[in-house]
């Protein structure tokens, strides 16, 4: 009997330290990056969001961080979708803008553009896409790192960039939206062919039907005491005037349309679905990785400002859209068996006139007339053409070849600009990039500019503009891009496995997700992270 007993002993031990030996990990982790969404709608429109939808279910069930800030300027969407998986900033993982001047090739590149592959899924240059302009490693990376590259890692958004970015260089695969073609095509960095559940899911032709469907308000619009009257002269008007949107007639015609409507979130969302039952995400005991970004936020806010009517719905609908998503996980995958994080690339500014007339400050600064005027007043005094080639991301970049060849006094010329672009009203400062760090300013402002400043794809004069002025194309609409609130104050929300229950108002970062991500899976952070585990958000 001792023996019997003696022997039950180890072995039980044995079974106690294999347990305990195993790292435990959820089957499954979705990042969740929503285009363009202020902190603050989370609360503006909470009355109105649904008990069962996905808002209401992260803010009382999971962790919420409520001061989360984005620590760089510009905040454009590729920097905040590279930042917040690579726990990095655009000083260290080299992406610096949606898109940047090229001093050597002397031309703008895009983030994500690779003449280096094809399309696949498209003949269209929309596919010629890959991560390599990215210098650093994501969490996805470290995780398929982590687990010997037996984790999968998705990549999902309208956008490329929003897809690509997030998942890294190592990933299973990305797939973004042509709208050429209304399909969800991909690049040969990835793969030669698409998978057939694609294909399949592009034969669906899942636009036309949204499209035959059109755009009605969710509710009575007299419910929508948030928002500004329907038809505004300072709105973009893609679609028309007013409610109810007629659609109808895009169908197999213009598939670009659907972007700035609240299906584009439910495309996004029924390709995602397909990725986790295709590809077997979260299927066994190894952590696999679903990177969403949702990017049609981000063009209702463009065309129709943050205190629409038409943002309101898009956000009401989005709730919605979350729950349904969340149900089906808890069915596929299983409840408490996935974590996922939500947060945004930006913010936005309110469109300037809204402010205008509510007696508030704001306005437009159209930089593309102001480099014109400015480049040929260059002309006339210093006898060289072209001097400013480009003002990507807040900064002039100047035309050193020709400054070269002309043997021009660089430091002369980059003060008269100052002086000149200076008195533009609604520029607050303009300085030479290189005085940063000498001349005063705040240090939330000096920390991002300095944070956002990666040398070979950055210029010569920065500029910051007054709060809520924004740098415009046109007399409707609005944007984002600067160190303000409102663009970088940003949502945080946690919920699923490993997760507490919740909130903290410490101001935390956008570079500290991927390092807690990483402290949950116990697992490498990315190789460039400068953030900090958010300690209070896991068990």
């Amino acid at each position: 009997m001792r023996i019997i007993l003696l022997s039950l002993c180890i072995v039980a031990i044995a079974l106690n330290s294999t347990a305990q030996s195993t790292v435990q990990r959820p089957k499954l982790v979705i990042g969740i990056v929503v285009d363009q969404m202020r902190w603050d709608y989370l609360y503006r429109f909470y009355d109105r969001y649904d008990n069962n939808g996905g808002f209401k279910r992260m803010l009382n069930q999971g962790f919420t961080c409520e001061n989360t800030f984005i620590p760089y300027a510009p905040t454009v969407t590729a920097c905040g979708h590279s930042s917040i998986y690579t726990g990095s900033v655009p000083a260290i993982n080299g992406i610096t803008g949606n898109a940047w001047w090229d001093r050597t090739q002397m031309r703008t590149v895009y983030c994500t553009e690779d003449k280096t592959v094809n399309p696949v899924g498209t003949t269209s240059s929309n596919g010629k896409q890959s991560p390599r302009n990215l210098l650093t490693t994501t969490i996805c990376d470290e995780l398929r790192i982590a687990t010997n590259y037996k984790s999968k890692v998705i990549g999902v958004a309208l956008k490329d960039r929003g897809g690509i970015l997030p998942a890294g260089h190592s990933a299973n695969a990305a797939y973004w939206y042509d709208n050429t073609t209304g399909k969800w095509i991909t690049s040969t960095y990835y793969t030669n062919e698409l998978p057939q559940w694609v294909s399949s899911f592009n034969e669906l032709k899942l636009v036309d039907e949204y499209y035959k469907k059109g755009w009605s308000l969710l509710y009575p619009a007299n419910t929508y005491l948030q928002s500004t009257a329907d038809e505004k002269k300072y709105e973009a008007k893609p679609f028309g005037t007013s409610f109810p949107y007629n659609l109808s007639g895009f169908a197999g015609k213009d598939y670009g349309k659907i972007t700035t409507t609240p299906w584009g979130n439910t495309l996004t969302t029924e390709f995602a679905k397909n990725a986790v039952i295709n590809e077997g995400l979260g299927a066994d005991n190894i952590t696999d990785f679903l990177a969403v970004s949702y990017s049609s936020p981000d063009y209702i806010g463009h065309s129709f400002g943050p205190n629409s009517i038409e943002s309101e719905d898009g956000f009401l609908r989005f709730d919605r859209e979350l729950g349904e998503f969340f149900d089906f996980l808890d069915k596929k995958i299983g409840k408490g068996q996935y974590t996922v994080f939500l947060s945004a690339d930006h913010g936005v500014a309110n469109i300037p006139e809204y402010m205008q007339e509510n007696k508030l400050p704001g306005g437009r600064v159209f930089m593309a007339d102001v480099i014109k005027q400015l480049n040929k007043t260059l002309a006339e005094k210093f006898k060289i053409s072209n001097i400013v080639v480009s003002d990507d991301n807040y900064q002039l970049h100047l035309n050193h070849p020709a400054l070269d060849s002309a043997k021009t006094d660089k430091e002369e010329l980059i003060e008269w600009i100052v002086d000149y672009i200076s008195a533009e009203p609604g520029i607050d400062r303009a300085f030479a990039v290189d005085d940063l760090n000498e001349i005063p300013l705040p240090a939330t402002i000096r920390k991002a500019l300095n944070n956002g400043y990666y040398p070979p794809r950055n210029g010569d004069i920065q500029i910051i503009l007054k709060p809520n002025y924004i740098e415009a194309w046109s007399n409707t609409g609005t944007t984002h891009g600067l160190w303000n609130p409102y663009d970088s104050h940003i949502p945080l929300l946690w919920y699923g496995w490993g997760i507490r229950q919740g909130k903290s108002n410490k101001e935390v970062y956008m570079t500290d997700i991927a390092p807690t991500i990483a402290a949950l899976l116990h697992i490498q952070m990315p190789n460039g992270s400068v953030g900090q585990v958010i300690s209070e958000v896991l068990k």
